[in-house]
């Protein structure tokens, strides 16, 4: 879906991106992360064609970036950052439609596109279409964004840090929505962070960045089992490796099938270690677990999270 081969970008005599090569499948939620100043904004601007990339290609769906026509390549890539970027003067509503408005669409699809988006990230369409981004919390605004990145049905969707001026409630609130939406829409997402928990809860797999230079990629549980350097093996567990473990993984895969336990449930969706906060928070050792519906599935006991 997206391919990137021997990228390179250099400023001023210094190379910000140094021959990096990797691709993501169509669906795939990919992280890409590293200390400030590896090269990881720049890569995604270079995706989206924001600036030129040095040396290399990039491809989408098999074609070069450069051979897309501006518009059409704004149709397929969404982009979502950290600073939200609304236009302060115009509506919710008229925020989302930008670039549908810019394709050309029929007022009543524009319409009908802004509902659904709004409904899809929990901002009834009758309270917040009307509202202008002042009248919106951080964590708002940020839906906001990322549903106006979504408005064009695009097939690749780019996160530059997007929850990192949250706070924690509203990060949390966001990661889950937005991992719930990818699976829904089977939009592929390249998702920028430099928080390691984070990129183990979302994606499915994690590139892990260096001066420019790509160090390893794999699966969230990969990385922690056999980290390829000592630089790895320091980014990604340091002194927390056992509770990074938890985190890389999820409730579903520890349920007891056709039990029951007293108390508030966890999500089959949430990370076994939010599971393990949540059982010491309520001083137990076994917890509900439900669905997207709320529907119970069985259990999760304490002594499951050490289980490999």
């Amino acid at each position: 879906m997206i391919e990137l081969e021997a990228v390179s970008k250099v400023y001023g005599g210094a190379r910000v991106v140094d021959e990096l090569s990797f691709s993501v499948d169509r669906g795939e939620f990919f992280a890409l992360i590293g200390r400030s100043g590896c090269g990881k904004s720049t890569t995604l601007k270079m995706i989206n064609r924001l600036i030129p990339c040095t040396a290399g290609s990039i491809r989408i769906g098999g074609e070069d970036v450069l051979s897309f026509r501006a518009e059409y390549l704004r149709r397929r890539v969404g982009y979502v950052i950290q600073s939200i970027g609304l236009f302060p003067h115009w509506s919710v509503e008229r925020n989302i439609a930008t670039v549908p408005a810019l394709l050309g669409w029929p007022e009543a699809k524009i319409r009908a596109r802004t509902i659904e988006l709004l409904t899809l990230l929990r901002l009834d369409p009758a309270i917040f279409a009307g509202k202008y981004p002042h009248q919106l919390s951080g964590g708002e605004q940020q839906r906001v964004g990322v549903a106006r990145a979504l408005a064009a049905r695009p097939d690749v969707l780019l996160m530059d840090e997007p929850f990192g001026a949250l706070d924690p409630i509203a990060r949390g609130e966001l990661q889950a929505e937005i991992v719930r939406i990818q699976r829904d829409t089977g939009t592929s997402v390249i998702f920028v962070t430099h928080d390691m928990e984070e990129a183990l809860l979302l994606a499915t797999r994690i590139a892990i960045l260096d001066r420019g230079r790509l160090v390893q990629v794999g699966r969230p549980l990969e990385l922690l089992d056999s980290p390829a350097t000592e630089f790895v093996r320091a980014f990604v567990s340091r002194d927390d490796h056992g509770i990074r473990l938890l985190a890389a993984q999820l409730v579903a895969s520890r349920v007891r099938a056709g039990e029951t336990a007293p108390g508030a449930p966890v999500g089959a969706t949430q990370s076994l270690r939010r599971a393990l906060s949540q059982m010491i928070a309520q001083r137990a050792d076994r917890l509900q677990v439900v669905d997207g519906e709320n529907r119970p599935l069985g259990t999760l006991h304490l002594s499951d999270l050490v289980r490999r």
